[in-house]
């Protein structure tokens, strides 16, 4: 590769956090679903940096990417960098005292598309002078590198320089709509999937289940419970929880799904009732800094107290 001269200046800051998102992940597709982004765009840049560096900075191993010693080299001095851009955004919005402005929310599929609209409703009536973008994905977006100024989680975050409240749990539950429940055979006359005794996997191989395709946390979720199942277990399979939400309503199969969200659609039926399921943990995050914002503290206060009275 010719060598060049290397001007950080000129360079896209897009490809130095490709660089550190590589090191610290050991992977292209770890490292792109941190980021949120595709595994080809993620290769693209780092091809990109190495082309602006003149020097390969990874060579592929067994188990993933390994730093060259033209990329060790660089470690350092990128993540230095990081820390300046961090800083440097903290600074700025730190000073931020007015309500005007955006604020960038991030939410799994179905809380964005289910939850937050007649929430924000709200907010925009009470404060019209703020803008909302809003992430929906179920990838946890990296609040320390302000990809988000709120994170509504259904799992604690763990780096110590966020803040975090818990909102609540949400209970859950085993759903089917009443074309389905039509279509098959159950114990009793009221379209509840009742169990002798305790959830049976053989009984409950039975009927047509919606899970999830690559992400194992149904599979982790059923374990939890006590129950010990394989991915064929779902005859229909997909990571989009919206996908999965109108596959229930279309009458695919049965379905795991929030209680107060299911109470909202009359054809659907709660099965299975007396199989206990773990509650879904909310919690909402920000950044430690961002105490002082105005316009984003007021934002997290108000999703709290709304995301608080959902039961």
């Amino acid at each position: 590769m010719a060598s060049q001269q290397f001007v950080a200046a000129q360079t896209d800051w897009n490809l130095i956090r490709a660089f550190v998102a590589v090191v610290e992940y050991g992977s292209l597709t770890n490292a792109a679903l941190q980021l949120g982004l595709s595994q080809a765009t993620l290769s693209r840049q780092i091809a990109e940096l190495e082309q602006v560096t003149g020097s390969a900075l990874f060579e592929r191993v067994a188990r993933g990417l390994k730093l060259t010693a033209a990329g060790d080299h660089l470690v350092a001095p990128a993540r230095h960098m990081m820390v300046a851009a961090r800083a440097l955004g903290m600074a700025s919005a730190s000073q931020d005292k007015g309500l005007s402005g955006t604020v960038r929310i991030t939410a799994s599929e179905i809380a964005s598309a289910y939850v937050l609209p007649p929430i924000l409703v709200k907010l925009a009536e009470l404060h019209p002078e703020i803008q909302i973008e809003l992430v929906a994905s179920n990838q946890l977006s990296n609040l320390l590198e302000r990809e988000a100024d709120i994170a509504i989680r259904m799992l604690r975050p763990t780096q110590s320089a966020l803040i975090t409240r818990h909102i609540g749990d949400w209970p859950l539950g085993m759903y089917a709509h009443s074309s389905y429940l039509n279509s098959v055979s159950f114990k009793n006359q009221q379209q509840t999937l009742t169990l002798s005794e305790k959830a049976d996997v053989t009984t409950m191989a039975g009927y047509r289940w919606i899970g999830y395709d690559q992400s194992d946390q149904l599979l982790a979720g059923f374990r939890a419970a006590g129950i010990l199942i394989q991915p064929s277990f779902f005859a229909f399979r997909c990571d989009n929880h919206l996908v999965n939400w109108q596959a229930l309503q279309a009458g695919l199969g049965i379905a795991i799904g929030m209680q107060w969200l299911a109470r909202q659609y009359p054809d659907l039926h709660r099965v299975v009732p007396e199989q206990a399921l773990p509650s879904l943990p909310v919690w909402l995050t920000s950044h430690r800094e961002l105490k002082s914002n105005q316009r984003i503290r007021t934002v997290f206060d108000f999703l709290a107290q709304e995301l608080s009275a959902i039961e």
